[in-house]
């Protein structure tokens, strides 16, 4: 029988293991019996080597990607069962968001509205496209806007059905200064409405910043799930003079420097 879920959780992954198969081969083993729940308003910064398996995990819990083994819950609809259900409860952005070519800014936000079923979605739309500093660009097509601006665009859509979980991938590529603080501004008040966040990024420093929990994943592994000051107490103490460790400390501690297998 299958056990009871959290009753809080917006995501629970059980045992989640991927293998990419080349020519009949074994090939290589993107994710092995990855576990994790990330609750409603949390924010869980997802870190790793290129090759470590954050886009697979992110392209499975999104749906994009089979499940071959292992179950994953959004709000406590079985992906796998109630695909429906549970992709109405997430969103997801990725590291090069590509719109469509000949729908404007604003034909986005209506076609988001209408996928979820929003309704009386225009003052919120308005407002994320102020908070985006994309009003003025609201009847650019998608083929014309430049990468930064797409980033924005996918963000703005992600936000609009207030989704229980939000997966972003590299969220902050293309952006400027301006750009960047306004995209954590916006993370941190979905967070505050009560989203689960799940945010991957090379961007140490961001992850530390935002993230409550931190997931390492090595090679396809969690090789460390829990908070930061948890990780610096077991995997980096600090430094010789007594300073407290970075996250970039702990995750040079927790992940190997030899090559992966495959980029994952």
């Amino acid at each position: 029988m299958e056990s009871a879920l959290p009753p809080s959780a917006a995501l629970v992954v059980v045992g989640l293991s991927k293998n990419y198969e080349s020519g009949g081969a074994q090939g290589t083993q993107a994710l092995t019996d990855l576990s994790l729940q990330v609750a409603p308003g949390e924010i869980l910064g997802l870190v790793g080597p290129n090759g470590a398996g954050k886009t697979t995990a992110l392209r499975t819990i999104a749906g994009i990607l089979p499940i071959q083994r292992g179950t994953i819950h959004v709000c406590g609809h079985d992906l796998a069962r109630e695909e429906r259900q549970a992709k109405r409860c997430l969103a997801w952005v990725s590291d090069d968001p590509q719109p469509f070519e000949t729908l404007t800014v604003d034909e986005h936000l209506e076609f988001t509205a209408a996928l979820y079923g929003v309704r009386d979605w225009r003052e919120r739309a308005d407002q994320l496209l102020a908070d985006a500093e994309l009003l003025s660009k609201r009847d650019a097509l998608g083929g014309e806007l430049s990468r930064g601006m797409r980033q924005k665009l996918a963000l703005c859509c992600a936000w609009l059905p207030r989704p229980a979980l939000v997966l972003l991938d590299e969220p902050l590529t293309g952006l400027d200064p301006r750009g960047i603080q306004r995209a954590k501004d916006s993370i941190r008040a979905r967070a505050a409405e009560g989203s689960a966040v799940i945010l991957s990024s090379h961007l140490l420093e961001l992850v530390e910043e935002l993230a409550q929990r931190i997931l390492i994943l090595d090679r396809g592994r969690s090789v460390f799930l829990g908070t930061l000051r948890e990780a610096r107490e077991t995997l980096a103490p600090g430094s010789q003079e007594g300073a407290p460790s970075s996250l970039r400390d702990v995750f040079f501690a927790a992940t190997s420097d030899t090559e992966p297998g495959a980029d994952a």
